[in-house]
């Protein structure tokens, strides 16, 4: 990325994000001086930082900065492996992100201050942990003022939960679409008949809330998200605590998805699944370089990311199957702080979106990794999606410098699986092909026979 101001961090009159020499540093305008003199003189920064909930920062000087007379100082946040989206959560992350803004929120108020917004985007997962990392949130509390924040935390969080409880947890994409969060009026007109008798806080903080806001915007005063009335100190708490149990109370929906089983049905017998993991860890071993992120596409419950990050690469373990991600993410072991699961589909992967379709990254502009897995995931491209071998090369080679990847016969079960409602129209569905496609971009280094299968790994490099 070049220098200079971030397209995702311009909204914000307190300050903004911007890279120098590849390094992230936020500018502190005098106009939060107050607002961030509390933050340090309150106690509030150290008792977050201490407890892992906020990015802790370092103020820094910095020479050949333009002349700027809004500055007011220039802080060094610690940095974040890789950035994720909202959308890109499984159910429980985005349960977890809600849980710690409420938390934050209730710390803040022991010290005299309140988080000014509550978007999801203020919230990044170092691992499986998730941390605030938007510094300049906070405002000084005005006793009586109410939560301006309360209705974008509703449709960042509570609204985008609910709808995915009466329906599917891929109804948590629709973050993609509505970056604002999922406006009350859709949310009314989504959830079931009867949701709000189901579920606790949905009557309350949903279409109640809904119906005052339809309400005052119909009379030209200010909507319920910013009412009129005092609201003690006390009823902000009593606000805080209901949205807390109402977050807790949402549950992923039951529905079985296709792979979130996966490995609980797959064709390998146990020697063949050992083999295939002894020969990953062997090609990640045998990089020139130690690879420091690794990204696995198609890594349902993280068995194989794992590996990765137990040889101390950060790892983002994509998976298409929410249930897989939520599963892994679930999953706490000793690489909690190097894997981070996340949903993806890399045949429509996540675009540039936002403002001048700029303000949240693609999945292409936040690589490439160092070293890409795509494990059991090509026959899904190419025969499941009609991805032709061409394709998927040129793909790799977008996100990853290098490959190791498995290529799975059209004899192999789980092939016969895709083909066995379908006509064989994949003609060129064979090692030749497939060979022949990945060195248009990359040089062979390795391939190794999976024992007890049918299938290949090969480890690639990009040309």
């Amino acid at each position: 990325m070049k220098d200079g101001p971030l397209t995702s961090s311009y909204r914000d009159p307190a300050g903004f994000v911007f890279l120098q020499d590849n390094i992230v540093y936020r500018q502190i305008n005098k106009v939060a001086e107050a607002d961030y003199k509390m933050l340090h003189d309150s106690g509030l920064y150290s008792a977050l930082v201490s407890e892992e909930l906020l990015v802790s920062h370092k103020e820094v000087t910095l020479k050949n900065l333009p002349v700027d007379k809004n500055r007011l100082t220039v802080i060094k946040p610690d940095a974040i492996p890789f950035i994720s989206y909202p959308y890109e959560w499984s159910f429980p992350q985005l349960r977890d992100a809600g849980l710690l803004t409420l938390k934050i929120q209730q710390i803040a108020l022991k010290h005299g201050m309140i988080l000014k917004d509550s978007s999801a985007f203020n919230i990044q997962f170092v691992g499986k942990k998730p941390v605030l990392i938007d510094t300049l949130s906070f405002a000084i509390y005005e006793e009586g003022k109410p939560w301006e924040g309360y209705r974008q935390f509703c449709e960042h969080f509570l609204i985008p939960l609910a709808i995915a409880h009466f329906s599917t947890e891929q109804a948590l994409t629709m973050l993609q679409t509505y970056l604002e969060g999922i406006p009350l009026s859709l949310a009314v007109g989504l959830l079931p008949k009867g949701a709000k008798w189901h579920k606790k806080g949905v009557m309350a903080h949903i279409y109640l809330h809904e119906r005052l806001q339809r309400k005052h915007q119909g009379s030209g005063t200010k909507s319920a998200s910013a009412p009129t009335r005092k609201v003690s100190r006390f009823s902000m708490e009593g606000l805080i605590a209901s949205l807390e149990s109402s977050l807790k109370a949402m549950t992923a929906p039951k529905n079985q998805t296709e792979w979130g089983e996966y490995y609980d049905f797959t064709n390998y017998d146990q020697k063949a699944f050992k083999d295939k993991a002894k020969l990953v860890e062997e090609y990640l071993n045998s990089l020139k370089q130690k690879p420091k992120m690794v990204w696995d596409l198609g890594a349902n419950n993280g068995e194989f990311s794992e590996l990765a990050a137990k040889l101390g690469a950060y790892t983002v373990a994509w998976d298409i199957d929410p249930k897989a991600v939520a599963a892994n993410y679930l999953k706490h072991d000793d690489t909690d702080s190097l894997m981070l699961p996340l949903v993806q589909d890399i045949a429509a992967p996540s675009p540039s979106v936002g403002w001048e379709l700029d303000e949240r990254s693609s999945l292409f502009d936040r690589g490439p990794a160092d070293v890409v897995l795509a494990l059991a995931i090509i026959h899904h491209l190419s025969i499941g999606r009609n991805v032709p071998f061409p394709k998927v090369a040129s793909t790799l080679a977008k996100i990853g410098k290098n490959i190791i990847i498995e290529f799975v016969p059209k004899e192999d079960s789980k092939v016969q699986q895709l083909l066995a409602s379908r006509t064989d129209i994949f003609p060129e569905y064979d090692e030749e092909h497939f060979e022949a496609a990945m060195a248009t971009h990359f040089k062979l280094v390795k391939k190794t026979a999976i024992k007890n299968s049918k299938r290949k790994l090969y480890l690639y490099t990009v040309r």
